[in-house]
């Protein structure tokens, strides 16, 4: 039975990765970290029936607790500090930590280069959210242009969203990899309002960010050719459709040395 800590514990997400894990026969919770609510009962910050874990505010208590796998579910600043943590102290690290760019993933494949540990980190972990990438690099050599266009929650505080900055990446690369030609530059010669066209991903693809009350997590990729479009989108209503890819993570990442970035690997995509 692999032993597992929640950093975040007592955030949206953690809370559902604290029930996920207590409630998969293979895992153990034995360690819940959030400063926030340091000191506090699961039970009353998660609402998870586990009375030999109480709410710790630093991330030492994996160490204590014997944790073996580290699920982070934090802010990208945090999350950071606890891979280097994890990574000196042999704790493998899950990360859904929403904001790590480029220069962050840099620093943690070197983090847990050599080292005991490894680490997953995946922008989206919903299974559906991972199709949706592969089906949208399937579709990028094939038609003209695209745009993406993603939605969330009014509390998430990072614009464009990691799934959507990882698909244009995986579209990009899909297209030049099969010989296709450059996405084609933006036809806006004149914007009266600034910002309208978005911000640009990979390959110069536009990408669009909403954030109202009532969503959860959303994205469509729109692509246009003579005569034809073609929508792929993927939603997630609740946090639980999450789970399912946070705790394959969790299971796998002891198999997959130093960082691996995606769902895709572990899903053989």
């Amino acid at each position: 039975m692999t032993r597992v800590g929640v950093l975040g514990a007592a955030g949206r997400m953690g809370r559902t990765v604290c029930g996920a894990v207590a409630d998969d026969g293979d895992l153990e919770l034995v360690a819940a970290v959030d400063p926030s609510a340091s000191g506090g009962s699961l039970e009353a910050v998660a609402g998870v029936a586990t009375p030999a874990v109480t709410v710790a505010g630093g991330i030492e208590e994996l160490e204590r607790a014997g944790a073996e796998v580290a699920v982070d579910f934090t802010v990208a600043a945090s999350a950071l500090a606890n891979a280097r943590w994890c990574a000196e102290h042999g704790v493998h690290a899950v990360i859904g930590t929403s904001g790590l760019g480029a220069d962050a993933l840099v620093e943690l494949a070197g983090c847990f280069e050599g080292s005991k540990a490894n680490c997953v980190v995946a922008p989206n972990f919903a299974i559906g959210a991972v199709l949706m990438m592969r089906f949208a690099a399937l579709a990028a050599p094939y038609m003209e242009a695209a745009e993406i266009v993603e939605l969330h929650h009014d509390a998430k505080v990072d614009a464009p969203s990691g799934t959507a900055v990882r698909t244009a990446e995986l579209m990009d690369e899909a297209r030049r990899g099969a010989g296709a030609s450059a996405w084609p530059p933006d036809p806006t010669t004149q914007a009266t309002l600034a910002g309208t066209r978005g911000g640009t991903g990979a390959g110069g693809l536009r990408i669009h960010s909403v954030r109202l009350p009532g969503l959860m997590a959303h994205q469509e990729v729109v692509f246009g050719a003579r005569g034809q479009s073609l929508t792929i989108r993927h939603d997630s209503f609740d946090r639980t459709s999450f789970m399912p890819g946070v705790l394959l993570a969790v299971k796998q990442v002891a198999e997959r040395p130093g960082l691996t970035v995606g769902l895709e690997a572990l899903l053989d995509l």
